[in-house]
């Protein structure tokens, strides 16, 4: 495969300027812009049909944008896609093989098309790091779903890109697989690689990510570090254990939305620090008689800002959000 020469002085990884995606009368896309520097671990998140796979696969080619401009390592990926194609690598959500080649030669075809045939030995270091090395002579149908999807990553980062982009990496698969693709992600992050991660489990984007970007509704909502957006957030979650079981949630607790666990063993409820229900809890808490063995209060995580920015209405959010939400 021909080296396509990274551009110095540096340029963004990945550059993204008022990209706008029209389906027909639907617009899926509306103006994106996004720059992530190289060595970045960025999280793109959104609820189901908000744009983030549309923006996936302008970047990768797979979509034409309909305005804007989209930049790899300064490469455009329309006009210079030899060169953008050679530097990214992708994980689509869909299981996508030839179900009678084995493991082993589904990775030599994939190094084939890039023009790879002194790789055999990341090829094995693929495969061992995967956990695919006792599977290399099965075909792809004799495999689980977890090892199709490790299968996957082996493919996306079988020519070593420069971007790796992960689009739903570790939907359907189990707690252990998780971990260890979790462990692989830190691991290229690490050596350089610049990796996009899209995904519905927020804990996997606030554990990995170091910047997020959540889109809506075709825009961005927020584009911040994760640890900003989660000051911003005023709200705070509290848990309260008791040593006993109770049967009924107080009224006092109930109307500032407390909830009562199945085996009225937890209460837990969101409170705002900045209008006076903590101050309101405490007030209840000293009224009742509840036997309390734990009061735990823990600052906003990612689910809540996530939760807060996308709750409906959220069209023009982005042109109204706080500081550190995109405009």
């Amino acid at each position: 495969m021909k080296t396509i020469p990274i551009p110095d002085p540096p340029v963004p990884a990945l550059e993204v300027r008022s990209v706008s995606k029209n389906y027909g009368a639907v617009r899926a896309l509306d103006g994106i812009t996004l720059s992530i520097p190289r060595g970045e671990l960025f999280g793109l998140l959104g609820p189901n049909g908000a744009g983030k796979s549309t923006l996936i696969n302008i970047i990768t080619g797979l979509v034409r944008r309909t305005s804007g401009d989209v930049k790899v390592f300064g490469y455009d990926v329309e006009r210079d896609y030899r060169a953008t194609r050679s530097l990214l690598g992708a994980v689509p959500q869909e299981l996508i093989y030839d179900h009678f080649f084995t493991v082993r030669q589904t990775l030599k075809i994939q190094s084939g098309y890039y023009g790879l045939t002194g790789n055999a030995a990341w090829v094995e270091e693929l495969l061992e790091r995967l956990e695919l090395k006792e599977h290399e002579n099965k075909t792809i149908r004799e495999l689980s779903g977890g090892m199709k999807r490790r299968l996957l990553v082996a493919k996306a980062m079988v020519h070593r890109p420069a971007i790796l982009i992960l689009d739903e990496p570790t939907a359907g698969v189990d707690v252990a697989l998780r971990r260890s693709l979790w462990n692989l992600v830190r691991q290229v992050h690490a050596q350089g690689t610049t990796v996009v991660l899209t995904t519905h489990y927020l804990d996997e984007a606030e554990e990995l990510c170091e910047r997020v970007g959540i889109i809506n509704h075709g825009v961005f909502v927020a584009l911040d570090r994760k640890e900003t957006l989660m000051q911003q957030i005023h709200n705070r979650r509290v848990t309260m254990e008791l040593g006993a079981r109770v049967e009924r949630l107080p009224e006092d607790l109930a109307s500032l939305g407390a909830t009562l666990s199945e085996d009225g063993r937890r209460i837990t409820l969101l409170v705002d620090r900045s209008d006076g229900s903590l101050q309101s809890l405490v007030a209840a808490l000293g009224r009742e008689s509840l036997p309390l063995v734990d009061f735990q209060v823990a600052g906003a995580g990612l689910e809540d800002v996530f939760l807060e920015l996308t709750a409906e209405p959220s069209r023009g959010a982005g042109s109204r959000g706080p500081a550190g939400v995109a405009r």
